[in-house]
C-alpha cells in the first residue's frame, strides 16, 4: 500500500522533488525519472547511431551514470537537458569507439546461426533486422537537425507541441524542421518509416533494466546539501525570465530618461536639432542590431548546419552593439558642450537663467553632509560646461556620474549604477558591466538582458541556442 502510494505521489511530481528524493536513495523516484525520458534519450540516441539495440544500451548507460553523478546537479530543473549532456558524452565515446574497429557489425557464423535458432519470432513486437537496416537506410540521408525531430514526432505519437518542449524549440521550429526532413525522405519510404518508428519505442523492459543496475549501486553523494541548495535553485529560477524581461527594457527606458533630460536641458534650436540626432542615432543603432539578431535567426533555422558560424556572427553583433553605444556616448558627451559653448556667443540671451550660468549653485545640489570627505548626496541639473566636473558622492546624479553607493546617469559608475553606460557592483542600462549585469546588453558575472554575456547568462528568447555562458 505505501509503494502504491509512492507511485502516485511521483505521478505528477517535478523533475526537481524527484531529484531531492533520488538523492536520498530513492531508486523508485529515478526510476520515475527513467520513464519520463527514456523515449527522448532513447530516440536521440538513435537518431546518433542508426542501432536500435546499441541507442538503447547507451541510454542505459547515460541513465545510470545520470544515478552515480547525480550528487552533482545543482539545477533540478535542468535536469532534462543535464541527462541529454551525459548521453551526447556517451554517444561521442561510442562513435570513437566503432570508429577504431577494422569491420562493423560482424559476427561468426556459427554464432550468429545459434542466436538465430535460440530466438523467438518477435515480428508483432519488435522490427526485422532487415527492417532496422531499412530504416536506418532511409533515416541516415537525412542530416541529425533534422533526424531528431522525425525520429521523435513518429515515435511521440504525432505531438509536434511534445517534440518542441523535449528538444526545447518552437512548434514553428519544429514543424518547419519537420516540413524540410520529410521532403529528404524518398516518399516511397514514407509509410515504411512512421510504423517502424512507433514499434521501436522503448518498453517498461527498459525502466527495469536501469533500475536492476541502480539497486547495485550506493545512493548519489552529497544527498543533503545538494538537495537544500536544489530547492532553492529552483525558486530562484521561477523568477529568471522575469527579472531577464525586466533588466532587457531597462535599457531603453535609461536610455530615454537621459535623452529626455538633455532635450529639456537644451536652449537653442541647435542644440535641440543635436538632441533629436543623437535620439535617431542611439535608435537606429538599436533597431538594426535587433534587426540583424532576428535576421540570424531565421538564418539559423533555415541553414542550421551554419548554426556555429551564426553564433559566432551573433557575438560580433552584440560586440558591435556595445562599441557602437560607448563611442556615441562619448561623442554626445563632447558635442553637447562644445555646442553649449559655442551657443552661449552667439545667443546669450537664451542662457539668462540662473540654472544656465556657469558655477551657479542651481546647477547642482551637494549635501553639506559628507563621509570621508565626500557628499553623501551630489546631483547635477543643468547640462554639463566644459571644464565642470562630473557628479561625485555616495549618491550621484548627471550626465557623468561617479558614487560610492549609487550612480544614475548617462555615464554612472557606482557599486549599483543606472545609465546608458553602467558600471558596478549591480548595474542596469543599455550597456550594464558588473558582477550582475542587467540590460539591453548584459555582461558580468550574472548577466541578464535581450543579449547577455556572463558565467551564468540569462536572454530573452530572441536569438534561441545561441546565448554566451562562459
Amino acid at each position: 500500500m505505501n509503494l502504491f502510494k509512492k507511485r502516485l505521489v511521483y505521478l505528477d511530481a517535478s523533475d526537481a522533488s524527484l531529484v531531492i528524493a533520488s538523492l536520498k536513495g530513492d531508486q523508485e523516484a529515478y526510476g520515475k525519472i527513467v520513464t519520463r525520458y527514456q523515449r527522448l534519450l532513447c530516440s536521440l540516441a538513435y537518431a546518433s547511431i542508426g542501432n536500435l539495440a546499441a541507442s538503447e544500451d547507451v541510454a542505459q548507460e547515460a541513465f545510470i551514470e545520470g544515478w552515480k553523478m547525480l550528487g552533482n546537479l545543482k539545477e533540478p530543473e535542468k535536469l532534462k537537458s543535464w541527462l541529454c549532456g551525459i548521453l551526447r558524452f556517451k554517444l561521442s565515446h561510442y562513435r570513437r569507439k566503432e570508429a577504431r574497429q577494422p569491420i562493423r557489425n560482424a559476427e561468426e557464423l556459427d554464432e550468429a546461426a545459434c542466436e538465430e535458432s535460440q530466438a523467438k519470432p518477435t515480428e508483432e513486437v519488435t522490427m526485422k533486422e532487415e527492417e532496422q537496416a531499412l530504416l536506418w537506410d532511409t533515416l541516415e540521408k537525412v542530416p541529425e537537425t533534422y533526424r531528431e525531430p522525425l525520429v521523435l514526432y513518429y515515435r511521440e505519437h504525432r505531438s509536434i507541441e511534445h517534440v518542441a518542449s523535449e528538444l526545447d524549440l518552437s512548434e514553428d521550429a519544429v514543424k518547419q524542421r519537420l516540413s524540410r526532413g520529410r521532403k529528404m525522405l524518398q516518399e516511397r519510404m514514407m509509410t515504411f518509416v512512421e510504423d517502424a518508428l512507433a514499434k521501436s519505442a522503448p518498453s517498461t523492459v527498459f525502466t527495469m533494466g536501469v533500475l536492476a543496475a541502480v539497486a547495485t549501486l550506493s545512493p548519489p553523494a552529497k544527498a543533503a546539501t545538494i538537495g537544500a541548495a536544489a530547492a532553492k535553485a529552483g525558486s530562484w529560477l521561477k523568477w529568471a525570465p522575469i527579472v531577464t524581461f525586466l533588466a532587457s527594457v531597462s535599457g531603453l527606458i535609461s536610455t530615454a530618461f537621459a535623452l529626455r533630460a538633455s532635450f529639456d536641458q537644451s536652449r537653442t534650436q541647435r542644440e535641440r536639432r543635436n538632441v533629436v540626432k543623437t535620439v535617431a542615432l542611439f535608435l537606429s543603432i538599436a533597431a538594426v542590431w535587433v534587426a540583424s539578431m532576428f535576421g540570424l535567426k531565421y538564418l539559423a533555422l533555415e541553414w542550421y548546419e551554419l548554426s556555429g558560424y551564426i553564433a559566432i556572427a551573433s557575438q560580433l553583433l552584440v560586440v558591435a552593439f556595445v562599441v557602437s553605444y560607448a563611442l556615441l556616448s562619448i561623442r554626445m558627451f563632447k558635442r553637447t558642450r562644445e555646442l553649449r559653448a559655442s551657443e552661449r556667443v552667439r545667443r546669450p540671451d537664451l542662457f539668462t537663467a540662473s540654472i544656465d550660468q556657469p558655477g551657479s549653485k542651481k546647477r547642482e545640489y551637494r549635501s553639506s553632509w559628507t563621509i570621508l570627505g565626500v557628499p553623501l548626496f551630489h546631483f547635477k541639473f543643468g547640462r554639463s560646461e566644459r571644464g565642470e566636473r562630473p557628479a561625485v558622492g555616495w549618491v550621484a546624479a548627471g550626465e557623468i556620474a561617479y558614487g560610492f553607493l549609487f550612480a544614475w546617469g548617462g555615464f554612472a559608475v557606482a557599486p549599483v549604477s543606472v545609465g546608458i553606460i553602467s558600471i558596478g557592483l549591480i548595474s542596469v542600462g543599455a550597456v550594464g558591466f558588473g558582477i550582475a549585469g542587467l540590460g539591453t546588453v548584459g555582461i558580468g558575472f550574472l548577466a541578464m538582458g535581450a543579449s547577455a554575456i556572463g558565467f551564468n547568462a540569462y536572454f530573452v528568447n530572441v536569438f534561441p541556442r545561441l546565448g554566451m555562458r562562459l
